[in-house]
């Protein structure tokens, strides 16, 4: 069966009011010499904030 479309005013609505996400991957460096990575999901509005906050 197929999914039913709505277009028009209401489809623009509802895409707009999505949230937009963004993976970011921050890396450290433990203490045995090797890489450590992080993944998180970030509005993409706060990437930047969230990079400079977990800066070393």
């Amino acid at each position: 069966m197929a999914k039913k479309q709505v277009f028009g005013s209401e489809a623009l609505q509802a895409k707009a009011s999505a949230r937009r996400m963004a993976k970011v991957v921050i890396s450290t460096k433990n203490a045995n010499g090797k890489f450590s990575y992080q993944e998180s999901m970030v509005d993409q509005d706060n990437v930047k904030d969230f990079i400079q906050k977990n800066k070393a």
